[in-house]
């Protein structure tokens, strides 16, 4: 089983009487994680399940994952992907959705970083990682919760995804 982790793309900044989870993410932000989500098909990522964070700005980042992947599949909320939610407590609810090959989580910091350390290290803390906006990192995912483990496949930053994106354009779609 492969898990993606994906952070959320660029969002607006956070007004003082603003709700934190209505933030949309910006143009630029949409067309980052375009060019992201290009690059990891290019790669052959491919998602069997897709949830995010029920708040908006992870929303509009899993719809556009799905659009780049011809709108399959359709991301699914989960609570336990929102902001502040405890690591082990999204681990516990990813269980289900592990049956699935390929399943792929838009969320937030800090709380991607503690649930890849968790998975990796045994301990929320246990390694030190700083996922990017549109960042992706790669699991493997080994055993059963309580006993979940992973070895990290790979981590790629937005601006390589972006890239890749871009090269096999290019080589596929010359002069577009």
């Amino acid at each position: 089983m492969i898990l993606y982790v994906i952070r959320h793309g660029i969002a607006e900044e956070r007004a003082p009487a603003e709700d934190d989870g209505a933030r949309r993410l910006t143009p630029r932000g949409r067309q980052r994680i375009r060019g992201a989500a290009a690059g990891l098909r290019a790669i052959g990522v491919r998602f069997d399940v897709l949830l995010t964070s029920p708040l908006v700005r992870a929303a509009e980042t899993a719809t556009i994952v799905a659009e780049i992947y011809g709108g399959q599949p359709v991301p699914r909320e989960l609570p336990a992907l929102a902001q502040g939610a405890p690591p082990a407590e999204t681990v516990r609810a990813l269980q289900p959705f592990l049956r699935h090959g390929h399943v792929g989580i838009v969320g937030h910091e800090p709380g991607l970083s503690e649930v890849v350390a968790l998975l990796v290290t045994g301990s929320p803390d246990g390694m030190a990682l700083s996922l990017k906006k549109g960042g992706v990192v790669a699991l493997e995912l080994r055993g059963r919760a309580p006993r979940t483990h992973a070895k990290l496949r790979w981590l790629l930053a937005p601006r390589h995804l972006r890239r890749i994106g871009r090269a096999v354009r290019k080589r596929l779609l010359p002069g577009v």
